[in-house]
């Protein structure tokens, strides 16, 4: 069992247990979150090693939560960060980017390319 824990911020209940799925699996804990403004109260609370964003939600969307994260006066503000969307568009990527995403991933996606990326990131 990894000691590491990994945050999903999505508003799609679907896409949240497919990433837990695969992450439990892979040994991994996890937190859910329904949008931005939820994973950025969790954060608060729980130490996590990492966050898997979707771009559009509701309340706060993944560019948003991005943002708040990368300027939160705590350690925090330094775990990577992929965004998981449907978006694919180069101008979408580099607002991720400049946000402080440090990963992108394209839904729908396959089980071992989200853990490869989380690997990669994680090191």
């Amino acid at each position: 069992m990894s000691d590491k824990c990994i945050m999903t911020a999505d508003d799609s209940a679907s896409v949240r247990q497919m990433v837990s799925f695969t992450l439990k699996n892979a040994g991994f804990q996890i937190v859910e979150a329904v949008d931005g403004r939820d994973a950025l109260s969790k954060l608060m609370n729980t130490p996590v090693h990492m966050l898997i964003t979707d771009l559009n939600m509701p309340n706060m969307d993944g560019i948003e939560l991005i943002r708040s994260v990368r300027s939160l006066e705590s350690p925090r503000k330094f775990i990577p960060i992929v965004m998981l969307t449907t978006e694919s568009q180069p101008e979408k990527k580099q607002e991720g980017k400049s946000a402080g995403a440090t990963g992108w991933i394209v839904k729908p996606f396959k089980p071992e390319q989200l853990l490869a990326v989380i690997k990669k990131v994680l090191g």
